[in-house]
This record gives structure tokens, C-alpha cells and sequence, in this order.
């Protein structure tokens, strides 16, 4: 009888199921066999560069908790993954069988891995993160072996590669390639008469008092908590805010519905009243706290007669934990405006510090980055706040002027501010790492004056300014760590001079447009009156005021032959009108007639206006007493290609020509007033290759349209020609001397000193 047979696979042979896992467990145990001695010793190298990593990521986005807490979290959190990681990628090793150092290797691949995280995250980009990542494990990992070395009493070895690491970090400091420095001016053969007048950035003589108003529950500073001298109302700011973290919540102890207005005050001693001067901060990490790097203002502007404030918006600050409140510009504001109010009801309360000492009459605002773009949002609150009940208190107080440091500029509501005849001064670094772009420019041509009007605008660029030193708490670094490492700081002037000159013109502003004292108006016009009392920079300034009569804007239309005025022709050159742009080749929102010679040596190239002979032009002349325009320099990209050999060239030759109904006509070089300075030219970053690989390429060209402000008195054209008559002028004539020569003119018109004498 048959049989079925059924065919059944023979099982997996159990020795090789054994052997193989015997051989994963031989590898896992044998993981550390070739870390030796050295190996294990040199782990410390690398350990110490991730203890570094973490500490300056953990510094730029702080706890809150104190810098101790912070840097000892860092150690805590780099030591535990870093022995984590590198065990683990030891076992991955070791189970391939690599015969390799394989802690030591993990250790490795663990710091790389963490810097690349940490600088990813930090708005490197992938390629330029990866790279920093590889070159700080690699000494990291060379310095620890040396140190393993050394140990192990291989001092040949040692020494050599401690050499090595050395000329390492050597050969990447030689790497960074500085752009030349501009040369101060020399005032010494020049016609500028210096100013008499006492240094307005030196102390008064007034005694003041300092103290602080709040709600008394800050859970974090005692001078707004039990320390604090005034209580103060909470405002309510749910109508702007819907976005708040609960974690900022959590930190501060309140959210947006209870807002607290906290301010640390400057007060003058005696009756009053006084002027009052508020200062706002900028947008910084939340937890560092920013309101008191202005002191150095406050007790100046206090020991001269000012009522001083400044005022707390750190929480409406960016934090890594909890983001940022939404709408945070307009807040920004609107706090101002409540700030405002609070004081108006302290003014009329019997006892309080405030009472009746507050000049209702003469209101200043001061704001830095953020805070300087608030600032002239509040003189113009209108525009955002009509509907606002704070408005009501807010118009009892005449906010005759504002200050801007390296102010923000961005479109609120699809609007912007727009300041008229209000004083407003503007002060900008050319090695401003966070707001890189004159910002302050755009709302410097946002500000207009009723003709004769008394208030006026100016603006201050510095060659060797940056953004965070204006602000004493704020550091050296532009950008919050680790980023900020890997900015250029080599260029950069001392933190204690810069903060001189904002001492110095916002103090002189500040005497001039709230005390009335006529001493300090020459600084504002001409930056060279006044430096004996600043540090050696190069400066850019602009002036304009209600003396101010326009000849050629050039944004009223875009037919380059006609001008406010008149009519315009060129010849010998190239000429457009132009948006002024700034490093990103966005608009500065002005127009102004670029001109580039195209002549040949033996040719004239010249830019002509000629006027119309009407009533509004014998208007336009009727008491000026010279020509002035803007006029910045653009010969050719200065340093053209930053891998060439650097260098500065030649500036413009520029000449100016008035013609008058004679045929009269007196020439003069510009030189011969004021020289056209280089512009500044910037390299954010240590290394060129990095410029466009950090915050998503942010910072663009070297440099901006900067212009600067150029007077022309008659009397020096009549010292040339007698016989000109300036009242009676037909034609202005712009003549560029040299081959290749550019430059574009912008706000052409003539001035008069006489009515700002009134003081």
C-alpha cells in the first residue's frame, strides 16, 4: 500500500543562529578594547568643545534662572548626551568591526553632530553649518589628544600636535580678511568753526533723584517689586494682543489682559517743571532685561534738567521658549501712549514724586532698535490709535521731539509714520549686525516741516558703530550666541565711545529742541562743529529744517528733465532718475538723479538746472543764505571684488556752478566746503564665505546709498565772483571733474539760518 509523503524544511541550524549572536555580543563587549589610555584622555578635548557648544547656545536663548543656572544646565545637558551618543554610535562601530577608537570616534561624530544641530538652528545654512561643525570637533578632537599624549608622557608627540592645534587656530584667525578703514577727517585746515559751547555729553550741574514706578509684583526684579517707590495701574492690552505663550504667562505672572507699566526714573531736583524724555529699549531676549542700559542717559539728561524714563517692555520681548506676542510693534507703542497717561495722572496727585513737575509742553521720545521705530510711532498715533480711549491723555502732552538708535522700519497696519514738524534725530552704525540697513533714513525723508516751522531733522551715520553697544547691558554681539561669535567684531569702536556719541547729540538735540539754547544748532548742520567732543570715526550727516526750499526732489515724477522748479539737462554723462536703495537693494523710498561721467578727460560733464523765472522761484531765494543738497558718493563698487587686493579709491570731483540773470556765474569745488567722503563698507562676518551663508544672506552689498548733507554759502560763490547776484539765480550747474566719477544728488534746494535764531 502506498504512502504520501510530505516534505517539511529543515529548521535554521541552530550553531549558526548561536554563532551569530555570540559574535554580536563578542563585538558589543569588545566596543572599548581599542580606546586606550591616550584615546580615553583626548575624549576631554572634545568633551570641552561640546560643553562650549552647548553653553553658548544655552547664553543665547538664557532660562531666566541666572547665568550660573544657565551654564551649568549646559554642562549638565553635554556631558549626559554626549556620553549617550557617543556610546551608542561606539556599539554601531563596533558591531561592523572597524578596529577604532570607537568611544573616542563616537565622541567624534557626537560633537559634529551637536554644532551642526546648534548652528542649524541658528540660521546657518546646512553646508556652513556642517563646516564650522567639522573644523571645531577636528581641534577639539586634536587638542585632547595632545593632551592624551602629553599624559602618557609622549612628549615629542604631544608638543607637536599641541603646535599644530595652535597654528590651526591661527591659520583661520589670519583667514579673516578686514576691508580697509576710513581715516577720520582732519578739521584742522578746514573753514569749520568749532563750537564754544560746553560739551553737552559731560554731567550738568542739576541734582536728581532715582527711583522706580510699578505694580509691585515683578517676580524678577526687586526695583519692581518690593523695591519700588510708586505704584502704578496694569493696562489691559487684549484689544492688540491674541497670542500669548502660557509659558510666558508662567514666567512673568501675568498675560496680556494685566500688562504692568514699569519705568526706572531720572528726576531733577527742585520745583520744575521739567521737560520730560521717555526711552524705550528694543526687541532682545526676554529674560535678559533691557530697560536699564539706558542709564547712562538718564543720569546725563537728569543732571541737565529732563525728567528721564525708561520703560520696561521686556515682556513683549522675543523669548526661545515662549516665541513672541503677536502684534508686538503696535503694543510696542501702545504702551508708550499708556505710559503717558500714567504720568498725566501722577502730575496731578498730591504727594506723588510727579506732581506738577512735568512741562506738558515740551515731550521727548527716545527709542532704540524696535523701540526707535515705536517712538515715532507714537508722535504720530494718530494714525493707528484715533478710536483709542489713551488718546485723550496722550494729546495733553506736545511731543516736540524723537530719537532713533539703529531704528526698525516696518509697515504696521499698511502704514507707516509720518512726522510733521516734529524734531527728529536719527543715529545709525555702518557695522550694525541686527539692523543692517538705514532704517532711520527712511523715516528721516518721512519727516516734513511747514516752511519757517522751527523744528528740524538730522541724521548721524558712524563708520564704526554697531547696534547692541548703544544699549550698555546689551554686549558686543549684534546677534544673539552662538551667531554672534561669528561676526566681525575687529572694526568695531569701543563700546564707552560709541555710547559718547549718542551721549553727545542726544543730549545737544535734547538742549536745543526742548531747553530752547541756540549753542548746540551747528552741530546738527554740520557734524565737524562738534568733534572735539566725539570719538575718531568717520561720520555721514543730513540736515533739513522749515528754512528748507526745495529746488529738485525728484519724486514728483519720473520725466528726468524737469525738477520742482525748473527744467534739467545733462551732458558728458550718464543720468537716471533713481530709487536710493539700501544693502539689499530695497527702496529707501526716495528718488534722487544719479550722474556718471562718461566725458572724456579733455570734456566737461556736467548736471544742469535751470529755473523758472516765476514768483514760487523768487520766493524760493527771498532771504536764503545758500544752496544745500544731499549727494552720495557711489564711485563704483569701492573695494570691487573683497578677494582682490583691497582698496579705496580716488573720491568724486565735484564742482558747483550758479548762474544768475546776468550771465554772472561763480564756480566753486566742493572740496572747498566739505570733502566727499568713501562710504563705509561692511563685512558682517568673520569670513566673506560665511556673508551669505548666516541668517539666510541677510546683510547683501558692503554698503547703502548714504548721503550727506552739503551747504553752500553765497557769500563763499561771491568771494569767487563779486558780482553775483544770488537773488536773482537762473541756473545751478553740478560739474564731475574726473573720469568714472558717480554720484547721486538728492533734496536740492537753498536754506536760511536767520529764523532758526529765535532761541
Amino acid at each position: 500500500m502506498g504512502m504520501d509523503l510530505e516534505y517539511v524544511p529543515a529548521p535554521l541550524r541552530p550553531r549558526l543562529h548561536r554563532r551569530m549572536t555570540q559574535e554580536i555580543r563578542r563585538r558589543i563587549r569588545g566596543t572599548y578594547r581599542y580606546d586606550t589610555t591616550v584615546w580615553r584622555t583626548a575624549i576631554a578635548g572634545l568633551w570641552i568643545v561640546c560643553f562650549l557648544a552647548f553653553t553658548t547656545a544655552v547664553l543665547g536663548i538664557p532660562t531666566g534662572l541666572g547665568v550660573v543656572t544657565d551654564i551649568a544646565l549646559a554642562a549638565g545637558t553635554s556631558t549626559i548626551l554626549l556620553a549617550i551618543s557617543s556610546n551608542i554610535i561606539a556599539v554601531l562601530i563596533a558591531l561592523t568591526g572597524l578596529r577604532v577608537p570607537r568611544l573616542f570616534a563616537g565622541c567624534v561624530l557626537s560633537d559634529v553632530g551637536a554644532i551642526l544641530l546648534i548652528l542649524y538652528y541658528s540660521d546657518f545654512e546646512i553646508e556652513a553649518a556642517a563646516l564650522i561643525a567639522v573644523l571645531l570637533s577636528l581641534l577639539g578632537a586634536l587638542g585632547g589628544l595632545a593632551i592624551g599624549l602629553l599624559r602618557s608622557k609622549r612628549v615629542t608627540l604631544g608638543i607637536l600636535l599641541t603646535i599644530t592645534v595652535t597654528f590651526s587656530q591661527l591659520a583661520l584667525a589670519n583667514g579673516v580678511q578686514e576691508l580697509p578703514t576710513l581715516e577720520p577727517i582732519d578739521i584742522s585746515d578746514s573753514d569749520v568753526i568749532p563750537l564754544t559751547a560746553s560739551n553737552p555729553g559731560k554731567p550738568g550741574n542739576q541734582a536728581y533723584q532715582t527711583f522706580t514706578y510699578a505694580n509691585g509684583n515683578d517676580l524678577h526684579r526687586v526695583e519692581y517689586g518690593k523695591d519700588t517707590s510708586v505704584i502704578s495701574s496694569t493696562v489691559d492690552a487684549s484689544a492688540y494682543i491674541k497670542d500669548w505663550s502660557k509659558l510666558r504667562t508662567l514666567f512673568w505672572g501675568f498675560d496680556y489682559s494685566a500688562l504692568p507699566l514699569n519705568g526706572r526714573v531720572w528726576m531733577p531736583e527742585g520745583e520744575g517743571p521739567y521737560p520730560v524724555v521717555l526711552m524705550v529699549h528694543g526687541n532682545h531676549m526676554m529674560e535678559d532685561y533691557s530697560d536699564g542700559g539706558y542709564a547712562y542717559l538718564g543720569e546725563l539728561l537728569a543732571s541737565r534738567g529732563f525728567i528721564t524714563i525708561s520703560l520696561d517692555e521686556n515682556f513683549l520681548n522675543y523669548s526661545a521658549w515662549s516665541g513672541i506676542p503677536d502684534n508686538d510693534f503696535k503694543v510696542r507703542t501702545w504702551i508708550i501712549l499708556k505710559h503717558l497717561e500714567q504720568l498725566a495722572a501722577f502730575s496731578d496727585e498730591p504727594g506723588n514724586p510727579f506732581y506738577q513737575k512735568i512741562d506738558f509742553t515740551k515731550t521727548a521720545l527716545l527709542g532704540h532698535s524696535r523701540g526707535g521705530q515705536a517712538v515715532a510711532m507714537a508722535a504720530d498715533a494718530e494714525r493707528w490709535f484715533k478710536n483709542d480711549p489713551v488718546m485723550t491723555a496722550v494729546n495733553r502732552f506736545n511731543i516736540a521731539s524723537v530719537v532713533a538708535l539703529a531704528p526698525t522700519d516696518k509697515t504696521i497696519d499698511e502704514q507707516q509714520a509720518r512726522l510733521k514738524d516734529v524734531n527728529y534725530l536719527t543715529l545709525q552704525g555702518a557695522r550694525d549686525g541686527d539692523v543692517h540697513d538705514f532704517y532711520g533714513d527712511r523715516q528721516y525723508i518721512r519727516t516734513s516741516y511747514s516752511q519757517g516751522s522751527s523744528a528740524f531733522k538730522s541724521s548721524l551715520y558712524i563708520a564704526d558703530a554697531n547696534h547692541s553697544q548703544f544699549n550698555s547691558d546689551w554686549g558686543a554681539y549684534d546677534q544673539t550666541l552662538p551667531a554672534g561669535l561669528f561676526l566681525n567684531q575687529a572694526q568695531i569702536m569701543e563700546a564707552d565711545k560709541q555710547r559718547q556719541i549718542a551721549k553727545v547729540y542726544v543730549s545737544a538735540f535734547l538742549e536745543t529742541t526742548l531747553h530752547e539754547k541756540g549753542e548746540y544748532q551747528s552741530l546738527f548742520r554740520d557734524y565737524r562743529s562738534g568733534l572735539k567732543w566725539l570719538p575718531d570715526t568717520t561720520y555721514y550727516n543730513r540736515f533739513q529744517d522749515g528754512g528748507y526750499r526745495p529746488v529738485a526732489t525728484f519724486d514728483e515724477d519720473r520725466n528726468k528733465n524737469t525738477v520742482n522748479l525748473g527744467t534739467a539737462e545733462a551732458s558728458g554723462l550718464s543720468w537716471s532718475e533713481e530709487l536710493a536703495k539700501d544693502r539689499e537693494s530695497k527702496s529707501k523710498a526716495t528718488y534722487g538723479v544719479v550722474l556718471e561721467r562718461t566725458a572724456k578727460k579733455d570734456e566737461e560733464a556736467y548736471y544742469n538746472i535751470k529755473l523758472k523765472d516765476n514768483v514760487v522761484t523768487e520766493v524760493a531765494l527771498s532771504g536764503a543764505d545758500g544752496l544745500t543738497f544731499s549727494l552720495a558718493n557711489l564711485n563704483g563698487d569701492i573695494y570691487g571684488d573683497i578677494k582682490d587686493e583691497l582698496s579705496i579709491p580716488l573720491p568724486p570731483n565735484v564742482e558747483v556752478e550758479l548762474t544768475d540773470r546776468n550771465d554772472t556765474s561763480a564756480r566753486l569745488p566742493l572740496s572747498e566746503v566739505m570733502d566727499i567722503l568713501p562710504l563705509p563698507q561692511t563685512q558682517f562676518t568673520l569670513f566673506p564665505w560665511l556673508e551669505e551663508r548666516i541668517n539666510d544672506g541677510k546683510y547683501g552689498d558692503l554698503s547703502e546709498a548714504i548721503f550727506q548733507t552739503y551747504e553752500m554759502p553765497f557769500e563763499q560763490f561771491q568771494e569767487e565772483e563779486p558780482e553775483l547776484k544770488p537773488e536773482n539765480l537762473t541756473e545751478i550747474t553740478f560739474y564731475l571733474e574726473e573720469v568714472g566719477d558717480k554720484i547721486m544728488l538728492d533734496d536740492i534746494g537753498f536754506y536760511e539760518l536767520g529764523f532758526r535764531n529765535i532761541f
